[in-house]
């Protein structure tokens, strides 16, 4: 066999950048950790602060180690700080301080984990941490966290109450005996929590969280008992004032003393000036609502008793009246009056019919008398041409000429004949000189009829004979 074939395989090529990296050419563990400690290693030293809430000083070590926390989040990191640095500092560092650390971040490829190596440590002053509550205050006032208008009305008899407060603590104590004295049937449902430290801002969130989303709590009330400014730090935290704006069940803060202010106060519903104050204002006094009712019920008697007696003297005034007492008496007069005015209407319309009866009357006599159809019927005709015009004179036909006479019982038709001799219409009696009047004719309707007079054509023919022979 050859010596190449035992030769070594080729080396595999790492890829230079993670993106570059695949399932068949990863980076080693020990390859990702170098970079990582050279990155890390890059940094430079940093000003951290966060809360103190593990610290580990053995004796004759030259290393305390000790976890910070962020005051706000559920993150922590470790950190290593030389033994000397915390002697030489003129208080005392102790659990739940807030401090300051100017460190630099190491990471440990061995074990994989990264801690924080520090120089000096600062603790954060009351000033100070005033002066950040006092900023904060004025950015959540900016955005209207505090406003009235978002508040909201306690109701007035809850059935169940949260309370959130210290474990087995005096405030807790002073709520619910306070509360029960009040009204005894009232439900409490408690939640302890750490109230001061580094886990009382998420313990507190996550009990407003559960109370907050349980339909059954009307109230929920956050208290606690006096103490330090640092002790009440919890309660100005912005995370915790965040959540309990955003809270919809109405939320009373009953936190320290009078003279204590923390932001919760400011974005609660109801601000308790102590515990004791919190259970006064979340449910009424019974003794003093039975006062009420007893009161209540002696005003509304009182008010029915003077209404009714009232209301009786209203009566006995009515039926003391002459009308109430003989009521037919004044239906009587109105009806004398109704039959007055009756008999009054009907002779007016009587009256007034019989009037326009005689006018009626006159006016029909007075048409009949100047009507042609009279003329008619007292024997006279009317004559009219083939054209229907009216013959008003002998000039108007000629011989010969057939024409229409019109009688008061129907029509004839007659012949214009020529004309006789002149005699005098009236010697033999045939015409009523009276007839000419038709007027004075149906005034005394004693006038015989005749016949209508014709006259001697205009064109020199002979005239139509006054007795025209019907056709």
């Amino acid at each position: 066999m050859s010596s190449t074939d035992h030769a070594a395989p080729a080396p595999r090529r790492l890829a230079t950048r993670a993106l570059e990296t695949t399932a068949e050419n990863p980076w080693p563990v020990r390859l990702l950790s170098s970079k990582i400690n050279d990155y890390i290693a890059r940094m430079a030293p940093l000003w951290v602060e966060g809360q103190i809430v593990q610290l580990n000083r053995r004796p004759g070590a030259t290393l305390a180690f000790l976890t910070l926390r962020d005051t706000d989040a559920d993150m922590s990191l470790p950190v290593a700080v030389q033994s000397r640095v915390l002697a030489a500092m003129a208080t005392p560092l102790q659990e739940g301080a807030h401090v300051v650390v100017h460190a630099k971040p190491t990471f440990w490829p061995k074990r994989g984990s990264l801690q924080l190596q520090a120089d000096e440590l600062r603790p954060v002053g009351v000033g100070e941490l005033l002066a950040r509550i006092e900023h904060l205050k004025r950015v959540l006032a900016a955005e209207g966290l505090f406003d009235a208008e978002r508040k909201v009305t306690l109701p007035f008899l809850p059935r169940c109450v949260g309370l959130i407060c210290g474990r087995e603590s005096k405030a807790e104590h002073d709520v619910v005996v306070n509360a029960h004295a009040r009204w005894p049937a009232l439900r409490f449902e408690i939640r302890e929590v750490a109230v001061q430290g580094a886990r009382a801002v998420p313990e507190v969130m996550a009990a407003l969280r559960e109370l907050d989303a349980d339909p059954a709590v009307e109230v929920i009330v956050v208290a606690r008992g006096g103490g330090a400014v640092e002790d009440l730090l919890p309660f100005s935290n912005e995370a915790l004032v965040r959540a309990a704006a955003a809270c919809r069940t109405p939320l009373v803060s009953a936190i320290g003393h009078e003279t204590d202010s923390p932001l919760l106060d400011l974005v609660a519903d109801y601000r308790a000036s102590t515990p004791t104050d919190a259970a006064k204002h979340i449910v009424p006094d019974v003794a003093e609502q039975r006062r009420g009712l007893a009161q209540s019920r002696q005003r509304i008697r009182a008010a029915i008793t003077a209404r009714l007696a009232a209301e009786q003297r209203g009566l006995d005034h009515l039926r003391s009246r002459p009308v109430v007492a003989n009521p037919h008496a004044l239906v009587t007069a109105r009806a004398e009056e109704v039959e007055r005015l009756r008999a009054t209407a009907l002779r007016a319309v009587t009256w007034r019919t019989d009037r326009a009866a005689d006018e009626l009357r006159g006016a029909r006599s007075q048409l009949r008398a100047l009507s042609p159809a009279a003329t008619l019927a007292r024997g006279y005709a009317v004559l009219r041409d083939d054209t229907g015009r009216v013959v008003r004179s002998p000039d108007d036909v000629r011989t010969g000429q057939r024409l229409e006479a019109l009688l008061a019982a129907g029509r004839l038709g007659v012949e214009v004949l020529p004309q006789p001799a002149e005699t005098d219409p009236t010697a033999d009696g045939q015409i009523d000189p009276a007839a000419d009047n038709p007027t004075d004719a149906a005034a005394d309707n004693k006038s015989a009829p005749a016949a209508p007079p014709t006259e001697t054509p205009a064109d020199g023919q002979t005239a139509p004979s006054a007795d025209a022979r019907a056709l």
